[in-house]
């Protein structure tokens, strides 16, 4: 069975070519020999290119098959003027179709006309696991209404979606911690209510993995059940949930809650340096998590062929 890593990031040639050109937020600029990525909401960080082929040897020395990429919500491309959001996604999609066979990609599409996201998908989601979309895009009832007809284009091609924490929105003078603890995980949490409440029943088939353990919103079900929010969203058969940023104790929860079969192995690599096989919960569940689990979410992976 194939071991899936379902969260990374990578920066190469084409989308640094495109994002080095912008004259405003998201883009990089060169400051003392390095590339500085600036975006509207975060303070400036330090990015490193990376050549396909070295990630792909990193996917084998974390002890699996394959890693997704997706295009970083934080940068907010999907709310970009059109053509602004072309160029980039444009740059993402040709990233995709030159990756060695241990990388695939979450597809993205500009989100600024619902119906025409829907149109995009069809073409963006060929030789990708499925889209990926900022939790922002998600994070009220109404914003998962309008979004409806991208979603039911999803389910209809029997794609998944993966939500992703972002775009923030920090407050000026904000600790450089704060859009990944507080923006990150309020927007997850308010995107899986949201789905929770106006998405699933509108979309039954449809597969969903929320990054960052849907910002542990799970873990608030007794909270959920006693002001009358969708409690029964923990028991989703269809709804997944990425481990990145957490360990031993929030794992452990999560699996008490909505069990181990709901959550899938992703690193947010180059964010962070992955946790070592077989992660905090044991080679039994690393298992489930890296494999089966994935399988179940991705159902299953197309090639680049």
């Amino acid at each position: 069975m194939r071991r899936v890593d379902v969260h990374q990031h990578l920066w190469t040639d084409p989308l640094l070519g495109v994002l080095s050109a912008r004259a405003t937020p998201p883009r990089l600029r060169r400051e003392g020999g390095a590339w500085r990525l600036e975006l509207d909401g975060e303070p400036p960080s330090r990015i490193e290119p990376e050549q396909p082929v070295a990630r792909a040897a990193l996917v084998h020395l974390d002890g699996l098959d394959q890693a997704l990429v997706a295009l970083s919500s934080a940068l907010g491309v999907e709310w970009l003027p059109p053509a602004e959001a072309e160029r980039l996604l444009d740059a993402h999609a040709a990233m995709g179709a030159e990756l060695p066979d241990e990388l695939g990609t979450w597809a993205a599409v500009a989100l600024t006309d619902p119906e025409d996201a829907a149109a995009q998908a069809s073409s963006r989601l060929d030789g990708c696991a499925g889209l990926c979309v900022p939790a922002a895009a998600l994070a009220t009832p109404a914003a998962v209404e309008r979004l409806g007809p991208l979603l039911a284009a999803l389910e209809d091609a029997g794609a998944p979606l993966f939500v992703h924490p972002g775009p923030a929105t920090a407050p000026p003078r904000a600790p450089a911690w704060w859009p990944a603890l507080a923006d990150y995980v309020a927007v997850q949490q308010a995107a899986w209510l949201s789905f929770g409440h106006a998405g699933r029943s509108a979309h039954p088939r449809l597969r969903v993995v929320f990054g960052a353990l849907a910002g542990l919103a799970p873990l608030h079900v007794e909270r959920i059940a006693a002001r009358g929010g969708p409690a029964s969203a923990t028991a989703d058969p269809l709804v997944f949930y990425e481990t990145s940023s957490y360990g031993l104790t929030a794992m452990s929860a999560m699996t008490q809650v909505v069990g181990l079969g709901q959550l899938v192995h992703g690193s947010d690599r180059p964010v962070l340096d992955p946790a070592p096989a077989p992660g905090p919960l044991g080679p039994e569940a690393w298992q489930a998590l890296t494999g089966a689990n994935p399988a179940r979410l991705l159902a299953p992976v197309p090639s680049h062929a």
